[in-house]
């Protein structure tokens, strides 16, 4: 039981009914931007190092690292590992700008069904227009957090690659 005496999965469920049926495309879309987020970090701790280390390793088993051809090696390699590195970052933010738009839609369909009660009833009915109102923000509050908190996650991830690619630069260093 949780708190006030009530199961936590009736409260989800309750939760998703008084937000209406937008909040389940806000659930799709923040589970979709949490496994990439989820993805990336577990990239960056296992897959990325190996492949860090393979790159080096190539690097400094070349004779040649100092004339333009190995310059432009050096450059690609640098390369392919910034773009394994940005995979998925540019669709992380997609979903990051998508989640308060979705959020908004939410309002939207929430509004229209106040201005439905409102056309039926009059504006006398305060109590109905309230619940349409709340069903237009539940929405929009969860594309909101659900960006927020995306949002600072994307920006670590881009600083780590950031940081990444510049100690790759550095350690494929000319003799």
């Amino acid at each position: 039981m949780g708190e006030f005496g009530l199961n936590p999965w009736v409260q989800v469920r309750d939760f998703f009914e008084a937000g209406g049926p937008v909040l389940y495309a806000v659930l799709f879309v923040a589970v979709l931007l949490w496994m990439l987020i989820i993805e990336r970090f577990w990239f960056l701790r296992s897959a990325h190092p190996r492949a860090m280390q393979a790159t080096i390793a190539r690097w400094q088993a070349r004779r040649d690292v100092e004339s333009w051809y190995a310059r432009r090696i050096r450059e690609g390699m640098i390369s392919k590992v910034s773009m394994d590195l940005a995979s998925g970052l540019r669709m992380i933010k997609t979903l990051i700008a998508v989640c308060p738009l979705v959020g908004l839609l939410g309002t939207v369909t929430g509004m229209i069904g106040v201005f439905e009660i409102m056309a039926l009833t009059g504006t006398g009915n305060a109590r109905a227009m309230a619940a349409g109102i709340y069903q237009a923000t539940i929405p929009t509050m969860s594309g909101l957090v659900i960006a927020l908190s995306g949002l600072f996650f994307s920006a670590r991830l881009d600083q780590r690659a950031k940081e990444e690619r510049d100690k790759l630069a550095d350690m494929l260093r000319y003799y």
